[in-house]
């Protein structure tokens, strides 16, 4: 089926997912996240055995797309909480998806896109690759991606990326436990494809039951965490600080916060 903000090609055993608005640095938007949606369920139902997410130019995923951050400002509570559902929903199914997943990281990863690169079940970068979630700096909430990320690396560094919002290189994150391997660019998808290659050697139903019970046994925590941060995204932005973060961030200048 076709999509408009990503490709997927199918070769053999192996999907390749690549996050397809380069000159937008692969910035997230509603249709994005409807078409990430459709290729991983179009990748699960056919017989390939990994999915490859990367990204085309030289951003892997930038966060939230600013068409879509403008619209923000005039939506109802009622939509907010659905946008927080909708984007939620995508981090789950990434974290739960039945066959292994590759996150070939070309570039920037920000915010959402960290969530989403951290997310697959390996996760492979660039040197130049940078990742983080700013998203305190601007009044927003770290909510979604704070699920997973806790379950990811020590509670302090967390902590420490959540709450100062700061970008780390590719080899902080890998110190962290947020990269599995760092590899030049000329040989990102090479690494990838021999990733691949090694997983779909062992034992197809081994893989398909050992990721099922990774995911069984936390999933009911990851759900009833997930619908915390959910009406929690979607109540923030309701304050001023989050109006004043979104405006100052549009309008490219420094936040004048008003809440103590």
């Amino acid at each position: 089926m076709p999509y408009s903000t990503l490709k997927l090609q199918i070769s053999g055993d192996i999907a390749t997912i690549t996050l397809s608005r380069p000159e937008k640095r692969n910035a997230m938007s509603t249709e994005m996240i409807n078409d990430l949606m459709g290729a991983l369920a179009h990748v699960e139902a056919r017989s390939t055995r990994v999915a490859i997410l990367t990204g085309e130019g030289k951003a892997f995923c930038s966060g939230i797309d600013l068409a879509a951050l403008k619209a923000i400002a005039a939506q109802s509570p009622e939509e907010n909480l659905e946008d927080a559902r909708r984007f939620a929903r995508l981090l789950r199914r990434i974290w739960s998806f039945p066959k292994p997943t590759i996150a070939a990281v070309n570039g920037a990863a920000i915010a959402g896109g960290c969530g989403i690169a951290t997310l697959c079940d390996f996760t492979l970068a660039v040197p130049e690759a940078t990742f983080g979630y700013p998203e305190v700096r601007i009044g927003f909430l770290p909510a979604n991606v704070a699920i997973f990320l806790m379950r990811q690396i020590d509670e302090k560094l967390a902590r420490d990326l959540l709450l100062t919002g700061r970008i780390i290189d590719a080899a902080e994150a890998q110190r962290m436990g947020l990269v599995t391997e760092i590899t030049p660019a000329a040989d990102l998808m090479l690494a990838a494809e021999t990733l691949a290659a090694a997983l779909i050697g062992s034992s197809p139903t081994s893989l398909l039951k050992t990721k099922k019970l990774l995911c069984d046994m936390a999933a009911p925590e990851v759900d009833r965490e997930l619908e915390l941060a959910i009406a929690e995204s979607a109540q923030i932005r309701a304050t001023a600080d989050f109006r004043e973060g979104l405006a100052s961030f549009l309008e490219k200048r420094t936040p004048k916060w008003v809440s103590k």
